[in-house]
Formats: C-alpha cells, structure tokens, sequence
C-alpha cells in the first residue's frame, strides 16, 4: 500500500510539461505490456509466480533498452523475444487474449492523446496572446475588408477577439475529440475477444483510458480510421485559420506603408541583394506550417478512402500519421503566438487608411434613417453618389464640401416625395462619418463597440481558463493513471 501511495504521489507531481512528452513506440508497448500484465495475474490468467518472473523481465528489458545507444524495437513481435529470452516461453501467456491488431490501435492512442493535451496547451497558449494583443488595441480604429476591399472600420481588438472565438470553437473540438480518443482498444484481440477473462475495464484504467471502446470490431479495425480522420481535420480546421491570419498580415507587406508589422529581429530577415527588405520570416513560417498541416490532413484523407476495413493503410506506416499531423498543428500555434508577441502596431497610420475611404458611409445612410425617418434605400444611394463624388475629385471623406454634400442629397432626394433639404447639419453630417462615430454608434451583440469589446474579452479570458483546468485535470488523470500501474506492477514482484 505504501508503495503504491509514493508511485502515485510521484505521478502526481511530476510537471505537467512533462507529462505532456511524446514517447516512443517502445515505452508504449511496455506500458501496454505491464498493464497486460497485471490484469492477467489478477484475473487468474497468468499464476501469480510466473507474473513475478514476467515483471523481473519486462523492467530488464525496459533497463536494456534505456541504455544509450540500444535499440528500442517498434513492434510487439520484435519485443516479445526479448521478454522470453529472460522469462523463459511461459512469458508468453502475458499475451492471452491479445493481438497486435488491438495493441497497434492502443499504441496510436496513447501517442495521439499526448499529442492532443500537447496542442490543447498550445492552443491556449495561442488564445491568451490573441486576448492579450486585443486588449492592448481594443481602441485601435483599423480598416476591414471583405472580398479583399475596405468594407467597414472596427477595432483591432474586435478583430482579433474574432480570431480568440475560432480558436475557442478548435478548443472546443478539441475536448469533443479527446473523448473518442480517450477510449481504450485494448483486449477486443484480433477483432472478437477471445476466450480468456480478459478484464478490458481494468486494462482500460490501468493505462488511464476513461473507458474501453465497447464494440470490439470497432475498437482496433474501424475507429483508427474514422478517428484519423477527426484529428486529422482538427488540426487541419486550426491552421487553415492560421493561414487565414497570416494572409491578413500580408495584406500589409504589399503595401509601402503598413499599418501592422513585425518587430525587426528574430522574426524578420534580411535580403541577400536589396537592403530594403526586411522578409516577414515568422509570418511565411507560420503560414508554410500550416499548409503542411492541411496537406497531411488531405494525405490521411487519401490514404484512408476506398480501403477494405482491417488494411494498414490507415492504421500504421504512413508518411503522415494523424498523431504527427497533431504535432504539426501544435507547432503551428507555437509560431502563430510568437508572430502574435512580435506585432508593432502603428495606430496613426491604421486610423489614416480608414480616413482615406469611405467605409463609413454605411452609418450615414443608417444616421439618416435613425434620426430623420429616410429610407434606408434611399440613404444607401444618395450615400454611394457621395462615394462617386469624391472619389473622382480626389476627395476623402472630411474633405467633402458641405454645399456639394447638400446638392448630392436633393438631386438623390428627387421624385421621392421627400424634402429636398439634407436633413442633418454639418457637425452631424461629419460625426456620423467618422469612423470613431461608427464604432461607437454600434449596438448589436458582438460588435466593436467599447462595452461589447470588453464584454467579449472577459468572458473569452473565463473560457480560457476553463479550458487550462481541463488541460490540467487531464494530466493529472494520467499521472495518477501511470502511479496507479506502477504500484500494481510492482506488486507484482512481492511474491508471496
């Protein structure tokens, strides 16, 4: 009992980043092996004597294979000489009721569902420096666009609590995902169980599994491909946004006077010929990343389709492996939150682009509904002549003379039955098209407006919170797991 209690406190305290590793194959299937192990001596499987000299076995070859420079063979059949080679044949009986076929699909779970709290912390990580960039520009007045031309202003804030709520809904899918993933293959055998009192529950927590996968066809023959392709589109869904913000930044290197760049440094490069450049490299990094991450993700999709079920095609030996897909996906974020701390925002020049347009004429038109019952429609048009106006003479929106604005309303008002009088003054006229006027007139649920802003950036920082003590929980689940199959191994060599 007291060495059980230390192995778990020791489980328990071992830091989460640890935790978090990936390991190889070999240290898989002896974690496999060991949990095996013990649920066949407890089940009267494996008599109580031979399991001792199984254990004495297993830690010896784990010991050998910790050696610096030795092998650590990826495949059960390779490992299990080893085993005998110490314990003699009867080891074998640690095997009863088990088959590579439900091994392999455990191994891939044990590595995915690293890979995954490894991406969760990643994510958050990449949340919180959204919500940290929002924060300190959700005042900043910058230009929007869509179909790639300025439509309307908001804040840089708003925007990027924008990007916060996508990457709260991969979170989300994330958790979704763990528990499919976190679903215990092991002792369905080839495909039908077998014979033996296999305890599938006790194997299942022994290696910190919530549950095994209940249909045991399922379990090693259909659910590596279905959820290959769940994690794979995961990871895929997260860094096609990725590259979605990226191209938002690169936006702004075309242009000869950006409004949003990176600090000069480590995140950028130098040309070989023009010393001009300064090349965005964190910005193409991230980027590049996450189009690999989309093209493992078709690649998993290809490879998989159009096979018989039971075919390795999506169970092992693919160039991309959905845990490694993972990984990318974590790596993506990893880039994204450096490109995140390394923005230099220039708030005069953003606020100089909105002012040279008129993508606040959308709150005119909506001002002279508002305030002075005139249609919507016909505020839109008098408002999209005003656009034609001062466009082709060169004009920016606080630059359009007044009497010209009044003149534009009366020839928009004609044949309508409304006066022909502009019936907003010069100072309303102005205020409704400024872009700090549009903000803050806005009053729906989610927009940029101040109140909403900080609203939307509380409750972002409390869901993010909830989703590290997720995080946390799940690893303190396993490390207690991993204490809990140490002592009952260890057990196992106090024979009686």
């Amino acid at each position: 009992m007291l060495r059980r209690l230390i192995a778990i406190l020791v489980a328990l305290l071992t830091p989460a980043a640890a935790l978090a590793e990936p390991r190889d194959t070999f240290a898989r299937i002896d974690a496999i092996d060991r949990a095996s192990l013990v649920m066949t001596v407890e089940a009267g499987i494996v008599p109580r004597d031979l399991g001792a000299r199984i254990a004495r076995a297993l830690d010896q070859v784990a010991a050998d294979a910790a050696k610096p420079g030795a092998e650590r063979p990826d495949d059960y059949l390779r490992i299990e000489p080893l085993i005998t080679a110490v314990a003699g044949p009867d080891a074998t009986r640690m095997h009863s009721g088990r088959s590579r076929q439900d091994i392999i699909p455990t191994v891939l779970k044990l590595d995915q569902r690293d890979r995954l709290l490894d991406l969760a912390e990643a994510l958050d990580k990449t949340r919180a420096a959204l919500l940290t960039v929002a924060e300190r520009e959700a005042d900043t007045i910058i230009p929007a666009y869509t179909n790639g031309v300025q439509a309307q202003p908001t804040t840089l804030g708003h925007s990027l609590l924008g990007y916060a709520a996508v990457l709260a809904r991969d979170a989300d899918r994330l958790r979704e995902s763990w528990a499919r993933v976190n679903l215990s293959p092991l002792g369905a055998a080839a495909l039908g169980t077998s014979s033996f009192p296999v305890d599938r529950v006790r194997l299942a927590g022994l290696l910190g599994f919530d549950a095994p996968v209940e249909n045991s066809y399922d379990a090693g023959q259909l659910a590596p491909m279905d959820l290959g392709l769940e994690l794979t589109g995961l990871s895929a869904n997260l860094a096609t946004t990725a590259g979605s913000f990226a191209q938002d930044l690169y936006a702004q290197y075309h242009q000869t006077r950006p409004w949003i760049l990176l600090r000069e440094g480590a995140l950028t490069g130098p040309s070989s010929i023009m010393p001009q450049k300064r090349n965005p490299v964190a910005l193409y990094g991230l980027r590049m990343k996450a189009s690999d991450v989309v093209g493992a993700a078709q690649a998993f999709v290809i490879m998989a389709h159009n096979v018989e079920s039971g075919m390795p095609d999506y169970k092992r030996n693919q160039a991309e492996p959905p845990g490694r897909t993972i990984s990318e996906a974590a790596e993506t974020c990893r880039r994204w939150t450096r490109v995140l701390d390394g923005l230099v925002i220039d708030r005069d020049r953003a606020a100089d682009e909105v002012a040279a347009d008129y993508s606040t004429t959308t709150e005119l038109a909506d001002t002279l509904q508002r305030e002075a019952d005139v249609p919507f429609r016909l505020g839109h048009h008098f408002a999209s002549e005003l656009v034609g106006y001062g466009r082709s003479h060169d004009l920016r929106p606080a630059d359009l003379p007044f009497a010209e604005v009044k003149r534009i309303y009366a020839e928009a008002a004609a044949g309508t039955g409304l006066k022909p009088d502009l019936p907003l003054d010069e100072a309303r006229f102005r205020a409704a098209l400024s872009a700090r006027g549009m903000i803050d007139a806005a009053k729906g649920l989610g927009g940029p407006q101040p109140a909403e802003v900080r609203r939307m950036l509380e409750a972002a920082r409390t869901r993010l919170a909830a989703d590290r003590t997720w995080l946390a929980d799940r690893r303190t689940a396993l490390a207690a797991a991993s204490g809990q199959l140490e002592a009952a191994f260890a057990a196992l060599t106090q024979v009686p």
